[in-house]
């Protein structure tokens, strides 16, 4: 078959015989509508760097729904889907680190030749927004279609609200651990490396630290976890839903603020003797920021991790930028998943990182279900069961 005009590289036969295949996808048609089952044909002639996955669970979380609502603008109709888990069944001549057979999780995408990519900070890469939210390749290609109808894909590099997908050999990550169940490790991904990983690989809290945690969801629950393997000192949780702020205490978390109920930047100037070391910010409320910034000590860190709308600020206090204090942004906690994913693994089989306690399992079918419930907070970490 001849390259697509305008691809980054050559399209290459996996010596299948087969050029396409049938894949059952949730597809989202319009602005804020359901996820509706679609039969699709999926393009299954690999490129050189790519790998064919056949799904077998997948996370759902925030942002695919702020995708569906179009407060970010990836096109429609889509594929989402961005924390998969499955087999590895062709790949393309080029990938050596998978094989057929493997077990993988998927995570975000990258391009692999700018500059953050090239100095190891592949969650900044110069491409990150189209290599993730675009719904195509980076040429502008797609590989899924409805009969004659395009349907964007590629989210995160993976779309991994169907029964295949398509993903490359940067984004996927091998996983020998066959006790594990692969729908039980997808999240890994992208809420839970995204949490841990900003404590323990962006801000390296040390032993003793003060920390701060708004917003006891997946990733803030995965911070809270890190902050107790890391050995920080109060480990504080803000949150408005008790049943949250109750599990963040038995994962971790030294005091809890309900910030529905009590005056959340007293409480925490109270807890921490005037401000706290690093303050991380996971609701996107610009409201929230500004807490962040508010309840630092001098020299402290307020780090910016959740997802906001498009086009969201904060006000920030400027002078208390003068007192040594710091205001980053985060991403993918600055996880090479290759590399972060298995420590997490290992933190998991020691009991010191017990993800497992935020997942609620649901059939594939169920996929509005768990949308509203990660909308309303009835599930923490919705995880979709797709194959075996």
């Amino acid at each position: 078959m001849a390259a697509a005009e305008g691809s980054l590289f050559p399209q290459t036969d996996t010596g299948s015989g087969s050029s396409t295949i049938s894949v059952t996808a949730a597809v989202v048609r319009e602005r804020g509508g359901p996820f509706t089952f679609e039969d699709l044909t999926l393009d299954t002639v690999l490129r050189p760097d790519e790998v064919l996955v056949k799904v077998v669970g997948t996370g759902l979380c925030q942002t695919d729904i702020h995708v569906r609502d179009q407060a970010l603008p990836t096109p429609l109709p889509v594929v989402l889907g961005h924390e998969g888990a499955g087999i590895v069944e062709r790949v393309g001549d080029a990938v050596s680190t998978v094989a057929p057979g493997d077990r993988v999780v998927m995570s975000y995408q990258a391009c692999g030749h700018c500059t953050p990519c090239l100095s190891g900070n592949p969650a900044y890469c110069a491409l990150s927004f189209p290599a993730n939210f675009g719904g195509s390749r980076l040429d502008g290609t797609n590989a899924l279609h409805a009969g004659g109808e395009e349907v964007h894909g590629h989210f995160f590099g993976q779309s991994s609200f169907a029964t295949h997908a398509l993903a490359t050999e940067r984004n996927v990550v091998k996983v020998d651990d066959e006790d594990i169940p692969l729908e039980l490790l997808s999240p890994l991904g992208c809420g839970l490396q995204t949490g841990a990983g900003a404590v323990l690989n962006s801000l390296k809290i040390e032993a003793g630290a003060s920390v701060v945690i708004i917003g006891a969801g997946t990733v803030g629950l995965a911070a809270v976890m890190a902050a107790k393997v890391a050995g920080a000192s109060p480990v504080i949780a803000v949150d408005i839903v008790p049943e949250r702020l109750d599990l963040a205490r038995e994962l971790g978390a030294t005091h809890t603020v309900n910030a529905k109920e009590e005056d959340a930047a007293a409480r925490i100037a109270e807890l921490t003797g005037g401000g706290a070391d690093y303050v991380l910010e996971i609701t996107a409320r610009p409201e929230m920021l500004t807490l962040a910034v508010d309840a630092l000590a001098p020299l402290g860190t307020a780090a910016l991790i959740g997802g906001a709308p498009a086009g969201a600020h904060a006000p920030v206090n400027m002078n208390a930028l003068l007192g040594g204090r710091t205001v980053r942004g985060i991403a993918q906690g600055d996880s090479i998943p290759q590399l972060f994913i298995p420590q997490l693994i290992d933190l998991y089989r020691a009991g010191r990182f017990p993800f497992d306690r935020l997942i609620t399992f649901y059939g594939f079918d169920q996929i509005n279900e768990a949308a509203t419930d990660t909308r309303t907070g009835a599930a923490i970490k919705p995880v979709l069961r797709i194959g075996e």
